[in-house]
């Protein structure tokens, strides 16, 4: 399988991170969505990433339907999500909230080094209070769990989306992800001394305008 997508991006790191705790090898293509769009338009007509090519050729596109379709592929016995009931969806949940953080945050680093003097305000405003509210949100949850992870003592796909998220918002958007939030800094520190999250890794390198 071929994985596109460069490892700057939280939604092809949590990915990739996944397949490694899986097992799964894969070819990397580190792809930018600006300087290789084309490239990456043969296998995805939206120009995103991440992008999952299959050994049959077929493309998987979005990070919750590649991790699906991974889950699926290793069983529910090693799947890092529970297959059903109250648990998976209370998992998706948080999946959910940090994968709107990433959205937001990458919303809001394009508009500051592509439209720099020319930046919306009020989308600026608009973005920097719904990554706080999220923040809020999971700094709360967080600090009310016991266990080394959120679903317990075994790593899941929420812990590996807030981790990539809070990575990335860390280096995108410093100011945002302070110390106001210890429940996730010390989550985030946990992920980050992992093997696979320290080898599957990429310094934030945003587009320039």
């Amino acid at each position: 399988m071929i994985l596109i997508g460069q490892f700057d991006s939280p939604f092809v790191r949590r990915v990739a991170i996944a397949m490694r705790l899986y097992g799964i090898d894969f070819e990397h293509k580190p792809w930018s969505t600006f300087g290789d769009a084309d490239k990456i338009a043969a296998y995805n007509p939206l120009r995103r990433v991440p992008t999952l090519v299959l050994d049959s050729g077929e493309a998987l596109i979005e990070s919750a339907i590649i991790l699906d379709y991974l889950d699926d592929r290793v069983g529910a016995e090693k799947a890092m999500i529970a297959r059903s009931g109250e648990a998976r969806w209370k998992h998706q949940r948080i999946c959910a909230l940090a994968m709107g953080l990433g959205d937001k945050g990458v919303s809001l680093l394009y508009e500051r080094v592509l439209r720099k003097d020319k930046q919306l305000d009020l989308w600026v405003e608009r973005c920097k209070a719904q990554i706080a509210g999220v923040l809020e949100v999971l700094e709360k949850e967080r600090a009310a769990v016991t266990t080394p992870y959120w679903s317990g003592d075994k790593i899941g796909h929420a812990d590996i989306a807030v981790a990539c998220v809070l990575r990335f918002t860390g280096e995108a958007h410093p100011a945002l992800f302070d110390d106001r939030y210890p429940a996730l800094k010390a989550h985030s520190e946990r992920c980050e001394a992992l093997p696979p999250f320290q080898e599957i890794v990429q310094p934030l390198a945003p587009p320039k305008g």
